[in-house]
């Protein structure tokens, strides 16, 4: 019935594993996110025929957690094609096996683009819709886009007319030197599609991680991630690339803190000239608790 209402749904569960859980045993951001961006991944690709590549992620927003022994529902479906890309939906609940609770994790929008073998050129067909709720996401596509495409430039405009100058000057600020994060990664088989492209939410993952203990050097907890923010490709990269993320946290805001990660590619040629390609920055926000589950507040930094 799904298959029928929903031509270009994917659906994929995930039971919740040791492995897949941090310190709380909580699911970890990291198996989720790459499991968003597969499924995600999956629709797109039932639709155009042809391999697709992640180009950007809407906001997330992570309302519940997940805990082991749960399972991890996943529903992704295009909900318009454009030329050369397209929107696909992603709906995240999580089930519990014993009360049979359902409950929403994340409804999140990402942007795929085809990339069909060789030279050729290909254009999306478009999508066939069935039901109101199919008529309602496809004209909210459209809206999204546009907002997409401005977003870079809002962005970069706020930057340019901000106050450089405005700096933390309390006494007890912690500078944000400390929280700075590197870390390297080298592109492998298993992180890559069928055509040597990285997955985007292995990347994803790996931002993650290092935003988290970026997020922990003010906390001295282990960090909740609530939101990922800005989430933009500017450049592929592929297996056999050594990706090198820097994560260092821009501010907090008493019970959440916001840590930027910049994403940096190298092919062996590159990595000896030290030239890095510039693929990803992303905005990631953490809050964290104590023992008894109540939110810390985070110091003040100084840029």
């Amino acid at each position: 019935a799904e298959r029928a209402a929903f031509p270009m749904a994917v659906c994929m569960c995930q039971a919740v594993l040791p492995a897949h859980a941090g310190p709380r045993g909580e699911l970890g951001a990291g198996p989720l996110l790459r499991w968003m961006d597969a499924a995600a991944c999956l629709a797109a690709e039932k639709h155009a025929g042809v391999s697709c590549v992640t180009a950007s992620m809407d906001d997330i927003q992570f309302e519940e957690a997940a805990r082991v022994g749960q399972i991890i529902a996943i529903t992704t479906k295009v909900n318009r094609a454009f030329k050369t890309s397209m929107e696909v939906g992603i709906k995240v609940t999580v089930q519990d096996v014993l009360t049979n609770a359902e409950k929403i994790v994340s409804v999140a929008y990402a942007t795929y683009v085809a990339k069909p073998v060789g030279a050729g050129q290909i254009e999306l067909k478009p999508v066939h819709l069935l039901s109101a709720e199919d008529h309602l996401e496809h004209s909210l596509a459209i809206e999204r886009r546009r907002i997409r495409l401005s977003y870079v430039q809002v962005f970069q405009k706020l930057m340019q007319e901000s106050n450089r100058e405005d700096t933390c000057e309390e006494k007890d600020a912690v500078s944000t030197e400390h929280t700075h994060v590197q870390s390297t990664e080298l592109v492998l088989p298993p992180h890559a599609n069928h055509h040597g492209n990285t997955f985007g939410g292995q990347i994803m993952a790996w931002m993650q991680t290092v935003a988290s203990i970026s997020a922990s050097r003010l906390c001295r907890s282990h960090p909740i991630l609530k939101s990922v923010n800005m989430f933009k490709f500017w450049g592929p990269s592929f297996v056999g690339d050594r990706l090198v993320f820097n994560a260092i946290v821009n501010n907090t805001f008493h019970n959440s803190v916001e840590v930027g990660v910049r994403v940096e590619a190298y092919n062996c040629e590159e990595w000896i000239r030290d030239q890095p390609r510039h693929i990803n920055s992303a905005f990631l926000i953490f809050n964290a608790v104590d023992d008894k589950g109540e939110l810390l507040t985070f110091p003040r930094v100084k840029p």
